[in-house]
């Protein structure tokens, strides 16, 4: 969501500044009796647009739907980018990152191959899901592999480790 905030962000400087710009030279223009825009024109385009005109009602719902968007897009709940960790000094560390980590952590275990992590939260806690392929006996020990890393990087109290390994062959 960061990405579609700067995007809105920088087309609303660029359409603020347009606007003052425009605004700048309407003004310097006017008082050299050349203006830029044809104020009468504007005014009679203007008092003469009705609300049953098409485009009229196209670019209103245009706006609707984006503000609409823009609102469901700012409620809905991200995936966060960071994950605070169990320091009180407010260290935090990157998802994706600990992702990795925990995945090699789950793939050093003997038997196991093709690991993948993804950590969902829940309140304070964290709570890894691993997804590989191997002995579906080795369970026990990836989880392990997988509480020893957290352990390491100081998470904070983590719920249950969801562990799935399927047998080598099948699709993780």
């Amino acid at each position: 969501m960061r990405a579609a905030n700067r995007v809105a962000s920088l087309l609303l400087a660029v359409v603020l500044l347009a606007g003052g710009v425009l605004l700048a030279a309407q003004a310097l223009l006017t008082t050299l009796d050349r203006p830029l825009l044809d104020h009468d024109a504007w005014y009679a385009t203007l008092s003469g647009t009705r609300w049953r005109d098409p485009s009229v009602r196209a670019v209103a719902g245009a706006a609707l739907l984006l503000g609409l968007f823009i609102l469901v897009a700012q409620v809905r709940r991200w995936t966060p980018v960071r994950l605070s960790a169990d320091e009180p000094d407010g260290w935090h560390l990157h998802r994706r990152c600990l992702e990795r980590r925990l995945a090699d952590a789950a793939a050093a275990v003997a038997g196991v191959h093709r690991a993948r992590v993804r950590i969902r939260r829940h309140g304070g806690q964290w709570r890894p899901r691993v997804r590989a392929s191997g002995d579906p006996a080795a369970r026990g020990e990836v989880e392990y592999a997988v509480r020893q890393e957290l352990r390491r990087l100081a998470a904070p109290r983590t719920g249950r480790i969801q562990v799935r390994l399927l047998q080598r062959g099948r699709p993780a």
